[in-house]
């Protein structure tokens, strides 16, 4: 496999260090962007480090980067291609819950905002500016033979209602729809674009919900009975950047254990 690169938002711990992992595993690069938390940024290096191949010429770097800033997506890309010459799949995979539940009728301003911002807003413009860097190149190179991929992470609340966290489940939904946008438009230039939706993951964000989804899982919420796993999500990343599925674009992979099936 060619040299390649992945972005990966959000990657220092969660799924997106399940995703680097994987990635690490099938030889890619990876640049693992976190917003805060350094410490947990360099052991998830150092995993993908022990994770990678030995005769593969993979490498590893972090990156702060709030990606709820123009600024800082500027420097994150910068910074990003200066290590490593490129990107090859953008990762759009940082999300935040909201700081507190709140019945939809008392959803706050602040706090609609702050998730939008950062689960919508942010992955949207970052994904603008890195499509705009791969159609410059393409022009520049007379296409150059790559296939660069883009991946967004988003959740089974993107249908799923929560009447609990409403702006989460709308930045979910919107992410969703982005993915759709993104992959008719870039498709001419040969770039793909696929959502990941993950269902129930064992997570820092889901931690505080534990007890509530052991009892539910017990009780038949999913086919599969037992929680995802962050490597679950990352294996799934990992076919689409293989290029597993070529003739597929705007394509949604349930990660859920079977939650999206309807059943009687």
């Amino acid at each position: 496999m060619a040299f390649q690169t992945a972005l990966i938002t959000g990657a220092s711990r969660g799924i997106g260090r399940g995703i680097a992992i994987e990635l690490a595993r099938s030889g890619f690069s990876v640049a693992i962007n976190y917003a805060s938390g350094h410490d947990a940024a360099l052991e998830c290096k150092r995993i993908c480090e022990q994770a990678a191949p030995r005769d593969c010429p993979s490498g590893f770097e972090i990156f702060q980067a709030d990606i709820s800033q123009g600024s800082d997506r500027a420097r994150l890309l910068k910074s990003v291609v200066e290590r490593f010459g490129g990107i090859d799949l953008l990762v759009n995979n940082a999300g935040v819950a909201p700081e507190a539940r709140q019945d939809l009728l008392e959803t706050s301003e602040e706090s609609f905002d702050r998730v939008m911002s950062i689960n919508a807003r942010a992955p949207f413009f970052l994904t603008q500016a890195v499509a705009n860097s791969w159609i410059g190149a393409m022009k520049a190179t007379e296409g150059g033979g790559k296939k660069p991929k883009i991946v967004n992470i988003s959740s089974v609340s993107a249908y799923a209602a929560s009447v609990n966290r409403g702006e989460y489940c709308m930045s979910k939904a919107a992410l969703s729809m982005m993915t759709q946008l993104f992959a008719v438009r870039l498709a001419e230039y040969g770039i793909s674009a696929y959502e990941i939706r993950p269902g129930v993951i064992e997570t820092d964000m889901t931690s505080p919900v534990k007890a509530k989804y052991d009892q539910l899982i017990s009780s038949g919420l999913t086919p599969i009975p037992r929680w995802g796993k962050p490597e679950d999500v990352g294996r799934a990343v990992a076919a689409i950047a293989l290029d597993r599925f070529p003739f597929s674009t705007g394509e949604v992979i349930n990660v859920d254990g079977g939650f999206h099936i309807r059943r009687l």
